[in-house]
């Protein structure tokens, strides 16, 4: 019943990928130095006023700009605009700072430790049970097959001990978190999963206990119960906006002001490029009407992608969004429809 689900949505996705019809643009991929000789690299967004496409603004279906008023260059274009721009005069026009904080996830479920441990270890769905398993009988962790994303209040105090002593009272967050479920018909007999036992032990010392597969999960879990209590993350959100010859250009970055969980835990991501874009991209210091030049312009060709193929990971996810089967059938579904 829930295997023909699984098989459907692959299906589906496969048929979306036949019928996806891709677009090509151009742009241009700059580098600015400023006056105290730093680089600043920036992509093209507008030319006279008029905005460039992305890859969302593309019909999937047709290829066609869903926008027609959009500035769709090709390859001759950018290279023609690459060559006038050459000689023009660049500043800056703005410079907009927005502080954000990034929260950390709850502890795991049965399906979020099949995610990560996909795409953080490779480990197949039933790799990651058959260790998570042992792990269990052994009374390492908690019950491995649940939906609840609540601790103990035994637990809870362990893992805050644990961020006071590891990583200092600055990065654990001032009030106990808790974290409310999202899946449907959920069965929250169990905690979320966790290490056994208060106090937690640490991974380190249980080196020699536990063989490759059970070690790199043990620690996968221990890092994501301690997170669970730490402080928010607090990073900044740098965009500046580049004008010359009728062209405007953006650079945007990222700092992080504060680690706070991402001391200990970073989520890993289905989208590689979607990770890439989080991390810490620091700019220059420049301001409002600096003066800028030119030091490198190339115009840059993309082609919109069809929607991705499903990963383990992403398939286990949307079981799990759509209410298609238990925390202890998805390792069971995918190993199925995959002999």
């Amino acid at each position: 019943r829930v295997q023909s689900v699984a098989v459907r949505l692959i299906v589906q996705r496969e048929r979306e990928r036949i019928a996806f019809r891709s677009g090509t643009y151009w742009d241009l991929e700059a580098i600015f130095k400023t006056a105290s000789g730093e680089n600043l690299p920036a992509t093209l967004s507008a030319v006279d006023g008029q905005k460039l496409p992305s890859g969302k603004d593309f019909d999937s279906a047709t290829g066609k700009l869903k926008n027609p008023n959009l500035l769709q260059m090709d390859e001759a274009a950018a290279t023609a605009l690459a060559a006038k721009l050459r000689s023009a005069a660049f500043r800056v026009v703005s410079v907009e700072v927005k502080p954000f904080v990034e929260r950390p996830r709850a502890p795991f479920t049965t399906s979020t430790l099949q995610q990560e441990a996909n795409r953080k270890l490779g480990f197949t769905a039933k790799r990651t049970m058959q260790a998570a398993q042992r792990l269990y009988e052994n009374g390492y962790i908690t019950y491995m097959r649940t939906d609840s994303t609540t601790l103990s209040t035994e637990a809870i105090n362990a893992a805050r001990n644990l961020v006071r002593s590891e990583y200092g009272e600055a990065f654990l967050h001032p009030e106990v978190r808790t974290y409310a479920g999202k899946v449907k018909n959920a069965q929250e007999a169990h905690e979320a999963i966790r290490p056994a036992g208060t106090p937690f032990r640490v991974p380190s010392a249980l080196r020699g206990e536990l063989d490759g597969d059970q070690f790199r999960l043990f620690e996968l879990i221990w890092k994501r119960t301690i997170a669970c209590q730490m402080a928010d993350a607090k990073k900044r959100r740098i965009t500046v906006t580049i004008e010359g010859g009728g062209a405007t250009f953006v650079a945007s970055g990222t700092s992080i002001e504060f680690e706070g969980f991402l001391r200990a835990y970073v989520e890993g991501s289905d989208d590689p490029e979607a990770e890439l874009a989080d991390k810490e991209t620091l700019l220059p210091n420049v301001k409002e009407n600096d003066p800028l030049t030119s030091k490198q312009l190339d115009p840059k060709g993309h082609t919109t992608q069809p929607p991705a193929r499903y990963s383990e990971a992403s398939l286990t996810r949307a079981l799990e969004e759509k209410g298609i089967g238990r925390p202890s059938t998805y390792a069971s579904i995918i190993e199925t429809i995959q002999a």
